[in-house]
């Protein structure tokens, strides 16, 4: 597992998996299946869109923040399950980029396997195991189960997986700009989607890492790895943990300077690259090392990775194109 060159959260170790070929543009599902997850209608509105406090890291390019504006939109209230992406692999028999590889990303701590099946760590971050016979199916590898928490987000899922699920849904994934402007629940500029206190009143509102990252989760906040989708508090529009519990793919390409020439109306990204927007951290984020559980966070990683911490959430609709800059 290889790292790219903007330093990488403790959760998003590179794929070493060789290219796959996807057809990502119609499959025979395409727009065949349900997508049940509750609906929320985001506003028409403006964003002022970055890092405003000084707290991310500089080759993240979260900066400069820049005016946004963005036509309404619906999102689900929730990350997309282990219940609903089962749905579409068992209707379609669709197979993950992980199950096609034989393995995926696994923090150290989660691994539920034989020795055997360890193929490797990450030089850069060996918390990160590459685990054979770890898929969404088996986020731990072999000796887990995820069908046991059917409404925890699905993990183990690269961006093509994700794509091909909205694909089937008549759905899409957010651009990074539709994401940010939900998650950030209508608040101006706050850190968080519920102000500027990681804990306000002395209340866990997101599920992050507590402790000694990576060896000590003292769970304060009720869990080691992944919760519950409808956990702790939504935003202000409704939507449920858009920070901590699990990273949330983007449409986006990723580019660290993007923002310094973001178009002004309904942005979505460099119109090529190498990795994919990530968004929102997850259960392995610590301010000692990784404080991207933020509502400015960025991140990214190639579109074929999987990891024990991935998953998205989808939109509907299509982008306006851009018609200004900013």
């Amino acid at each position: 597992m290889g790292q790219e060159e903007h330093q990488r959260p403790c959760c998003a170790p590179s794929s070493a998996a060789p290219p796959a070929s996807h057809d990502d543009t119609s499959p025979a599902w395409s727009g065949s299946g349900t997508h049940g997850i509750e609906q929320m209608r985001i506003p028409a509105g403006r964003l002022s869109m970055g890092d405003a406090h000084g707290d991310g890291h500089r080759a993240d390019g979260e900066t400069p923040v820049h005016r946004v504006e963005l036509t309404a939109f619906d999102i689900d209230a929730t990350s997309v399950t282990v219940a609903d992406f089962a749905a579409f692999a068992n209707a379609t028999g669709y197979r993950t980029d992980a199950e096609r590889y034989g393995w995926s990303a696994v923090f150290h701590l989660a691994v539920r396997a034989p020795r055997s099946d360890i193929a490797g760590s990450s030089e850069d971050a060996p918390w990160w195991l590459a685990v054979r016979g770890a898929d969404w199916r088996h986020p731990g590898g072999r000796e887990s189960e995820a069908l046991h928490t059917p409404d925890h987000p699905v993990t183990h899922v690269s961006w093509h997986d994700a794509a091909a699920y909205c694909q089937w849904a008549g759905r899409r994934l957010p651009t990074e700009a539709q994401w940010e402007y939900a998650a950030r629940g209508g608040l101006v500029g706050a850190r968080y989607p519920w102000g500027d206190e990681l804990h306000p009143g002395g209340a866990w509102r997101c599920n992050i890492w507590q402790g000694d990252f990576p060896v000590h989760n003292t769970r304060e906040d009720g869990y080691m790895t992944t919760c519950p989708v409808r956990s702790y508090l939504p935003n202000g529009y409704g939507l449920w943990q858009t920070v901590g519990n699990v990273w949330e793919w983007c449409a986006d390409w990723f580019s660290a300077t993007y923002y310094r020439s973001s178009p002004v109306d309904n942005p979505a990204g460099p119109r090529r690259g190498e990795t994919r927007v990530m968004r929102g951290g997850s259960y392995l984020c610590h301010d000692s090392y990784c404080n991207r559980y933020r509502a400015a966070a960025r991140s990214s990683n190639t579109p074929d990775s999987s990891m024990g911490n991935c998953g998205f959430r989808t939109v509907g609709g299509s982008v306006e194109p851009a018609r200004s800059t900013a």
